[in-house]
């Protein structure tokens, strides 16, 4: 018996099974995969790697922390730290428990709470074996030395680009020259 594809329904097929083999899976063979899969969806490397935000995302310093920080009026400026299990400038010395609480509460092991920029509001409706995962995920990167400056507050000399965010009717600023 034949059967007869038209070349739309195939070449729909050939899409589908595409997609089936090379995008990051939603339901991954193990936690680490299971968070690598969610740290890439969550746009963690974008707030967290240098030089993403100028398009040439540094890889050797991945999730190592941002040059480039957002200013929030009033409360000052913040840039994504180095997540890394760097036990100096990253993530590393802290214990599970307390990265999965800054993730879901956006609350850190020295009591600071994160700026708001960080997307822990929406990471509160992670399940408890997904949050589990991004911690085994950053846990399986590799440490990056990498002490980011900030965060400034207001007032503060900023000494990283920055994304400001303006009132309404303010006049942007002119760049410098």
């Amino acid at each position: 018996m034949r059967i007869f594809v038209s070349a739309a329904a195939a070449a729909s097929l050939a899409a589908i099974a595409a997609a089936i083999f090379l995008l990051p899976k939603a339901h991954a063979e193990s936690p680490v995969e299971r968070g690598a899969y969610l740290v890439v969806i969550a746009g963690c490397n974008d707030c967290h790697t240098p030089g993403f935000f100028f398009g040439k995302p540094d890889k050797d310093k991945f999730l190592g922390g941002s040059d480039v920080g957002f200013e929030i009026p009033g409360l000052g400026v913040f840039n994504g730290r180095n997540i890394t299990p760097d036990k100096e400038t990253g993530i590393g010395a802290w214990t599970d428990e307390q990265i999965a609480a800054a993730i879901t509460t956006g609350k850190r092991p020295d009591g600071r709470q994160l700026a708001p920029i960080m997307n822990y509001a929406a990471f509160t409706h992670m399940t408890k074996d997904d949050v589990a995962a991004v911690v085994a995920y950053l846990r399986s990167i590799p440490a990056v030395h990498n002490k980011v400056p900030g965060p400034f507050k207001s007032g503060e000399k900023v000494t990283i680009f920055t994304f400001r965010i303006e009132p309404p009717g303010q006049i942007a600023a002119e760049a410098p020259k």
